[in-house]
């Protein structure tokens, strides 16, 4: 069977990158999308700048204000995001109708068989990258594989403005060397947990045997095995049937203040409504997950008569479920707001207002 051949592209810095794009002044400098420091808000995305003095996105925008007093808060532009997200994906489909998008700022392009009949991958990776900074002035950063699982990791390997192909040939050498936190499907809580066990990267993680991963981790064992070894078998999806749509964020440090809690609530808010108008879903039940600090996790839920359009009635909702649990009694070190009962999708969900850009999303 032939070799597949996908790329995954993400842009840098996406929301933080336009900004700059769109205002000369703000080049080179620390620019911060997300909610202002005063308002308990919650990053969302920030510059390569900014992120050298270790700001990232769901990070307190209070905590970011003082790693960095000089930075500079945005509230964000959704419109213009989506806008932008749409030329680029227009440029995808130039050279192959198999784009799998996750996100306004990433994607996955099968180019086994493609629009241009090029036999290199990573010649219509060179093309797609320079077509989008001719479009838009925007860079983004490639990764080129066989399989979604390195080219994921592939595409973070060079950021920002690189490319990195891993061929067949160099899949267990480049599996080897990637550090546990920099698999895709490996959280900060599996990560701790596997550190702790002792699996440091890909060799760590492929020597331990199949059975005891999955006797730990259950089904997701299971993949962590096979992609250990290289093995992905997914395709790149053009539609998805979804049946939630969802985003949780591990904390830096577990919150016990109410408020702080709900600020980031509605960060994620921000969040779950960004990737509902970039899938074009609506849904109807709305499940705040909350972990406490000694890992006790648990959800509350609500199913509306209609379906949740916008940030502030997912926030007002999601607050109103976190007022059902011991938040505030008992520190959380994790939350998450996830929307399900998905309605059939259209395309007026794009011009949906966006309220507040407190999401917490890494572009």
């Amino acid at each position: 069977m032939e070799c597949r051949k996908i790329i995954h592209v993400d842009m840098d810095a996406f929301f933080a990158a336009v900004e700059q794009r769109n205002d000369p002044s703000l080049k080179g400098k620390p620019v911060i999308v997300g909610g202002a420091p005063g308002k308990r808000g919650v990053v969302a995305a920030c510059s390569y700048e900014a992120r050298r003095y270790g700001i990232h996105s769901a990070m307190s925008s209070s905590v970011a204000a003082r790693l960095c007093p000089h930075a500079i808060f945005l509230p964000g532009n959704f419109d213009e995001y989506v806008r932008v997200s749409r030329q680029i994906r227009d440029i995808f489909h130039r050279y192959t109708d198999l784009v799998e998008p996750m996100s306004l700022d990433e994607a996955y392009l099968d180019v086994t068989m493609n629009m241009r009949g090029e036999a290199s991958a990573t010649n219509i990776a060179r093309r797609v990258r320079a077509d989008i900074l001719e479009a838009t002035r925007l860079t983004a950063s490639a990764g080129v594989s066989y399989n979604k699982f390195l080219a994921k990791a592939a595409s973070d390997y060079r950021k920002p403005d690189g490319i990195t192909v891993v061929s067949p040939d160099k899949a267990i050498w480049f599996i080897d060397l990637l550090p546990i936190g920099k698999f895709h499907g490996i959280g900060r809580a599996t990560e701790k947990k596997m550190l702790s066990m002792g699996i440091r990267c890909g060799a760590d993680l492929r020597r331990m045997p199949r059975v005891d991963l999955v006797r730990i981790f259950g089904k997701a064992g299971e993949y962590y095995h096979m992609i250990s070894m290289g093995i992905d078998n997914r395709p790149v999806e053009t539609h998805h049937d979804r049946k939630s749509v969802g985003r949780e964020v591990t904390l830096p440090y577990d919150l016990h203040a109410i408020e702080e809690i709900e600020s980031v609530i509605d960060g994620i808010a921000g969040g779950v409504m960004e990737a509902t108008r970039a899938g074009r879903h609506l849904g109807r039940t709305v499940t705040l997950k909350v972990r406490y600090s000694d890992f006790t996790t648990i959800t509350r839920s609500i199913t509306l008569d209609g379906p949740c359009h916008d940030q502030h009635e997912l926030f007002m909702h999601a607050r109103n479920l976190l007022r059902r649990t011991e938040a505030g009694f008992r520190k959380v070190r994790l939350v998450g707001i996830s929307i399900s009962n998905i309605e059939n999708s259209i395309e007026r969900q794009l011009q949906l207002p966006f309220h507040n850009v407190n999401a917490c999303v890494t572009s």
